[in-house]
Formats: structure tokens, sequence, C-alpha cells
């Protein structure tokens, strides 16, 4: 069922569909409302882009939404304080820095069931979550604008930090 929400037009009480702001017969002032925001952002820098990527563009489909609420939850917060403290803060791609990350082994886009699964839990630090990141979308075909790939999953950690690594070093 598409998300919708009411017109912004004063007096209309017809329907909008997610991601519009105004229905079909008010999208003329869509457009003029997007181009004032725009103006707008572009004035206020990166604070005002920053805010409307976190809070409209990327929980946009149901199933980031979905995720970005499991985040959070009380569930997640317990789950993460207990990684954490077994792994002593310390990042296991790298086991040099600290890491205050909590990330999953298996993508969770790639495989739901493992979102509350502790063993596919670890601790890592900023630096090798965006290594990870990045070897995910390559590899997994994770990321809002790919699509999944069809390959096995990699659950050893040794080998996911040569292959995130090696990705760099090209």
């Amino acid at each position: 069922m598409p998300r919708v929400r009411r017109c912004r037009h004063r007096g209309c009480h017809a329907f909008a569909f997610v991601p519009h702001y105004y229905c079909d017969k008010h999208r003329q002032e869509e457009t003029e409302d997007q181009a004032r925001r725009t103006k707008y952002r572009k004035r206020h820098g990166s604070r005002a882009t920053t805010w409307y990527y976190n809070h409209v563009t990327r929980y946009s489909t149901e199933d980031k939404a979905q995720q970005n609420r499991f985040y959070h939850s009380r569930e997640w917060q317990s789950l993460r304080a207990l990684v954490l403290q077994r792994d002593f803060h310390l990042c296991k791609y790298c086991r040099i820095n600290p890491g205050n990350i909590v990330d999953h082994i298996i993508p969770i886009e790639y495989d739901q069931t493992k979102m509350k699964d502790i063993d596919n839990l670890v601790t890592c630090c900023r630096d090798c979550h965006a290594k990870k990141t990045r070897w995910e979308q390559e590899y997994y075909g994770t990321g809002q604008y790919n699509h999944l790939k069809d390959v096995p999953a990699i659950t050893d950690i040794q080998l996911i930090s040569k292959l995130m690594n090696a990705r760099d070093s090209k």
C-alpha cells in the first residue's frame, strides 16, 4: 500500500502520494515550493542538505524506514551494548583502532533474518566501516540504488578485511 499524506495546499484535504507534498490538482505549487526549498538549501549549506537526506531521502522506502525504526529500538541498543562489551570496543577488521560502531557482517539488506543475530554483529572503527560499506555495495549490491546480487554470503571477518582492503589498494 503506498504511503500518503494530506495535500499542503490550504483548504485541500486530498491525498498526495509520498514523495509528493501536493495532490495532482496542486502539483504546480509543489514545483514552486521545491524551488524555494532548493534555494534555501543552497543558501544555508550542508546543514539543511544533511537534514533533508537523513529525514527524507535516506528512509524514503518502507524497508529503509523499518530498518531505521529497528536502529532506534531498545532491542538494538541492548544488542549494541553487548557486542561492544564482547569485543572490548576494538575494531574486528583492522584490530588496531578502537571502535564504537556495531556492524552487520552480512548486511541486513542481503539477509533480513540476520538483523537481530548477535553472531552477525561486530565492532568496527569509522574507517573500516566506510571501507566495508563500499565493499558491500560492490560485492552484494547493497545500497539504495543498487540491485542485490546472487552471491554467497561471506562470514569470515579476516577474509572480509582482506577483500575490503584489497579493493582500496587498487
